[in-house]
């Protein structure tokens, strides 16, 4: 594992780790309780990453003495010991390797996520609601908590958007590379003539932000309309105007909430997702890393997918980006995603994109 440079600078962290200690070890430090549970997070956060290291490092040494021991002496159980231990550990490396690709400003944070159907009708709406679906199980198998914000149903079946905001750790820094047009090949199962169709829906991704970062938003800049939430939720859902969207006018954002009763909890809501949007905004700018698909929305078809997911003729998930594939959809749409997050992830950071991929038909 690569614990140095853009990844995870291990000189730096040390020297880091000392200071903070040194920070928490000063009582005035409590003067200001948010600027001190700000210290004591990064701390604990910085000396797990550490200590998890350091962790696998002496691990891997002793099995390796041991290894080199129980050769010496002819004990071939000590040797076949270290080599199971060596291998279980392989899990704990590839868990600490996915963390030290997890360096961003906000990948630590919470995150939204909105998926949005593409043209297609009743074919695309249902691929959505089989993305949300694919998420909310991926969240589950990390142990995230997920909550609906806003859903909007098809007419016949399925979703034409949804927004979740999901809560864990590095929640927005995996997600993060979710963000693009996701494709599915299929018979459908609404063409009388069991005829292969292709779907597009498209995922986004931002980082859920803290109160005390400024992003400063006119109220002159927003349109704000109302309009009765629907969907699951009760009798009340479609009683009152309470669901909220706003709209930035300057950029073009559209948020939208309708997981509350109150019609000010929703708009508040929005406005956290709005600000989260702009604060993304800016990071991608300030860092020079705009990507096409996250700076603007671009059209939900061809030529823009990020992932094409296969279920007919043959069984095939394959990444456009990475060249990363998976022959088992069905894992892959029950949530079993970090393979293909950490390809993404590993690209970003060390740029070594693959040859050129062919699509798949």
């Amino acid at each position: 594992m690569d614990c140095s440079g853009g990844i995870f600078d291990w000189d730096n962290s040390i020297r880091e780790l000392a200071e903070l200690n040194a920070r928490a070890e000063d009582s005035s430090l409590w003067n200001d309780a948010q600027k001190a549970q700000e210290v004591m997070k990064k701390r604990q956060d910085l000396d797990n990453r550490i200590s998890g290291i350091l962790k696998i490092q002496t691990s891997m040494a002793d099995n390796i003495e041991l290894i080199g021991m129980g050769e010496a002496e002819g004990d071939q159980s000590i040797v076949s010991d270290a080599e199971k231990a060596l291998s279980a550990l392989q899990k704990d490396v590839a868990a600490a390797e996915l963390d030290a690709l997890l360096s961003g400003e906000a990948d630590g944070n919470d995150s939204y996520l909105q998926i949005n159907a593409g043209a297609g009708g009743t074919e695309s709406q249902d691929w959505a609601s089989m993305l949300m679906r694919m998420y909310v199980r991926w969240a589950n198998l990390n142990k995230f908590k997920v909550e609906v914000l806003d859903q909007h149903d098809g007419e016949e079946a399925g979703i034409k958007s949804c927004t979740l905001q999901i809560k864990g750790k590095n929640a927005y820094g995996k997600l993060k590379t979710e963000s693009g047009v996701h494709r599915l090949v299929r018979i459908s199962p609404y063409d009388s003539n069991a005829r292969r169709h292709t779907s597009f829906s498209s995922a986004w991704a931002y980082p859920v932000i803290d109160d005390n970062i400024n992003i400063e938003i006119l109220e002159s800049d927003l349109k704000v309309d109302t309009y009765r939430a629907s969907g699951a939720g009760g009798q009340h859902i479609n009683t009152t105007d309470s669901a909220v969207r706003i709209t930035h006018v300057p950029t073009n954002i559209i948020v939208a909430c309708q997981a509350e009763r109150s019609q000010h909890k929703n708009r508040a809501t929005a406005m956290k997702m709005l600000k989260a949007r702009l604060y993304e905004r800016e990071l991608q700018m300030k860092q020079d890393k705009v990507d096409a698909a996250n700076a603007k929305k671009t059209d939900i078809g061809w030529g823009h997918q990020i992932r094409s997911y296969v279920l007919q003729p043959y069984q095939l998930v394959k990444d456009l980006r990475t060249g990363f594939t998976s022959t088992n959809p069905t894992a892959v749409l029950g949530g079993e995603l970090d393979d293909f997050i950490q390809a993404s992830l590993a690209q970003k950071i060390h740029g070594n994109a693959p040859g050129q991929v062919e699509d798949i038909d």
